[in-house]
């Protein structure tokens, strides 16, 4: 009992979402263009019917006089009975769609079915409302011949003739909307992917570790008891840190000068911590053009070049951070000196979310490279075209 209670809300849901994918596969179709398809697809199987028809008359009259095939005001007559028919039936193959087969593939074929035998006496009322009979005038067809029905060999044959024509119309609006959905899923997925890529692209916007404030707090904590106004001075610049992370954090991309304090900040910061042992060098601000650069871009370089220069050895490490603009594109370095010999690692989280970044922002248009340019120092490097005219239309080319 505790088990078949448990799978209630289960089961529901799963026919809820069944019921739900057949009603979409149904109302896949709006009225109007479907309206339009079997308009135009009812046209041409008039015109091409009238054709056949009048050539395959001029044909055998030419071999034998008589009247072989229905005049051409009374096969145009027919098909416009037949008209609002086909739309029906249409309309409710499509709702019925395919779904259980064993369910509706009958119902498709009744309703194949019914609208082909309708072709055979639409032909007959066409000529009794024009006046022909065989392609000649006559006095005595009334409704009560009517109602006698066609030869059953021309009411097969027309049903045939017709049930394949049906087959076809109901191909094309099945194709149409099969086509419909797909390009609704296509745009839907294009959406979900730009959604996707813009909360990757937050969350790599947001790469400054949690173990750096931590170490920066601790830092700011020793220094409360022994020295109280750079302790303040910290919990200072780290408010400002912060509140720049945050700020940088919304935007995807950010002035070239506004991404370089940041780093300037983070660094004298990391610099308090490692007075004896840390030395900054940056390129000069004010020569630096406006030009805009993916948000905290160069943070995960300068964290990387602090953890990476400072690990395995107590020696003094230096950190340069330029900027070089090449023709058309836009060079920053981050250089750090290591211990010597050291191993070069394989890519941390925050080399690999640049990488990613920039694939996702600049595809082959963009390079990022990370490797030991000698025994003592560490050279990381992105090249990225410039960008002079803001995120907007950075973003709309």
């Amino acid at each position: 009992m505790n088990a078949v209670t448990t799978n209630r809300p289960f089961l529901a849901s799963h026919a809820r979402v069944a019921r739900d994918l057949s009603d979409s596969v149904s109302s896949g179709l709006k009225f109007w263009p479907l309206l339009a398809i079997l308009t135009s697809f009812w046209v041409y199987v008039t015109l091409s019917n009238v054709l056949y028809a009048t050539s395959m008359q001029a044909s055998l009259a030419s071999m034998s006089p008589g009247h072989y095939f229905a005049p051409w005001d009374a096969r145009v007559l027919q098909h416009l009975f037949l008209y609002p028919i086909l739309i029906l039936c249409v309309l409710g193959s499509v709702r019925v769609g395919w779904t259980p087969m064993w369910r509706t593939v009958p119902l498709q074929i009744a309703m194949g079915l019914f609208f082909s035998f309708l072709a055979s006496p639409a032909m007959e009322l066409a000529q009794m409302l024009i006046g022909h009979e065989d392609g000649g005038h006559s006095d005595h067809y009334s409704w009560s011949e009517f109602f006698k029905g066609p030869d059953s060999a021309m009411w097969l044959a027309a049903a045939t003739n017709f049930e394949l024509t049906y087959g076809f119309g109901l191909a094309l609006v099945t194709g149409f909307g099969i086509y419909q959905r797909y390009r609704d899923s296509q745009l839907r997925s294009a959406a979900l992917e730009r959604a996707l890529t813009s909360a990757h692209l937050a969350a790599l916007r947001m790469q400054l570790s949690p173990h750096t404030l931590f170490n920066l707090l601790h830092t700011i904590r020793g220094q409360i008891g022994w020295d109280p106004a750079a302790a303040q001075s910290m919990v200072v610049q780290l408010g400002d840190l912060l509140r720049r992370l945050l700020t940088a954090g919304e935007r995807e991309f950010s002035l070239l000068n506004d991404e370089l304090r940041f780093s300037r900040l983070y660094l004298e910061l990391q610099q308090k911590r490692f007075a004896d042992r840390l030395t900054i060098w940056m390129a000069d601000l004010d020569g630096i053009p406006s030009l805009w650069v993916p948000s905290l871009i160069l943070q995960p370089l300068i964290e990387n070049a602090v953890v990476h220069g400072l690990a395995g050895h107590s020696g003094n490490v230096e950190i340069r951070v330029e900027v070089t603009v090449c023709g058309e594109n836009l060079v920053l370095r981050v250089i750090n000196t290591m211990a010597p010999n050291a191993v070069a690692g394989r890519d941390g989280i925050g080399l690999r979310n640049v990488r990613e970044r920039l694939e996702v922002q600049f595809a082959e248009r963009a390079t990022f490279n990370a490797s030991a340019a000698d025994a003592t120092n560490w050279i990381a490097e992105i090249r990225m075209p410039l960008l002079r005219d803001g995120p907007e239309l950075t973003a709309a080319a």
